[in-house]
């Protein structure tokens, strides 16, 4: 079976330090959005210094750096799916020499009662994606090891909050009702397409992920509904949601 495959015996053949060689660390943490409307809030309003680059035939992602409350944060947009995220964070982590990552975004829920009006973070993925089986050994879920420290925060600032499992996917179109079903019963509240891939490559490389979410489309009946995905509420939860991720990390590793 491919899921049965992993080499943890040989080095990889390609590196991002081959493509952009090695580099120091230049910031304290580095917050990931998917969001280009938060990319367009921060350069409005944040003193950012475009520093490197993310290659690729699409075209090339900057990394910004900025100044908050006196750490040096790193910022970028990344792809969406767990393979195209993944890879981005290996390529940051070559350019930037950052060990600490934030990480926040919209996803669907699995339980509207649950998720509606808080903030959610993921303590497990449940890894139904292809990534994540080439960085670590197969299980069904890989743990969001730093979730505590995100509920800490949340507490802190009094934010309403949840925690609970989510479904990594790659096939965004292939969310069956049965699936969902299933791993509901199992305890998965949410579902997104990167989390999975980013804790495994943060695993492996021995990273610290911070990660939180909120809903923004429904997959908790037969029938999917979007109530704020694509609208201009999302686009401020967004932009809030960036904003506390700036101050959610708290000293370098």
């Amino acid at each position: 079976m491919i899921h049965e495959t992993l080499d943890q015996k040989s080095e990889p053949l390609l590196t991002p330090e081959a493509f952009y060689g090695k580099h120091e660390k230049i910031c304290d943490v580095c917050v990931i959005t998917f969001s280009c409307k938060v990319i367009e809030w921060a350069l409005q309003n944040l003193s950012c210094e475009k520093v490197a680059e993310i290659g690729c035939c699409n075209g090339n992602r900057p990394i910004y750096l900025t100044e908050w409350k006196g750490k040096k944060i790193a910022f970028y947009m990344t792809f969406v799916s767990s393979s195209g995220a993944a890879t981005c964070l290996e390529e940051v982590r070559c350019l930037t020499g950052c060990r600490d990552y934030v990480v926040f975004g919209s996803c669907g829920t699995l339980n509207g009662q649950l998720t509606d009006g808080k903030l959610i973070i993921p303590t497990h993925a449940y890894r139904d994606e292809g990534l994540s089986y080439h960085y670590i050994a197969a299980s069904e879920y890989i743990e969001m090891k730093d979730w505590k420290k995100v509920a800490d925060f949340m507490e802190e600032r009094k934010i309403s909050y949840l925690t609970g499992r989510t479904w990594t996917t790659d096939a965004l179109y292939r969310e069956t009702s049965g699936k969902a079903a299933k791993l509901r019963k199992d305890g998965c509240i949410t579902v997104e397409m990167e989390l999975a891939g980013l804790q495994a490559v943060c695993e492996y490389h021995g990273l610290s992920l911070q990660a939180f979410l909120f809903a923004s489309d429904y997959l908790d009946s037969e029938d999917w509904h979007n109530e704020l995905l694509g609208s201009e509420h999302e686009w401020d939860m967004q932009i809030k949601c960036f904003r506390l991720a700036l101050d959610l990390f708290k000293s370098p590793s």
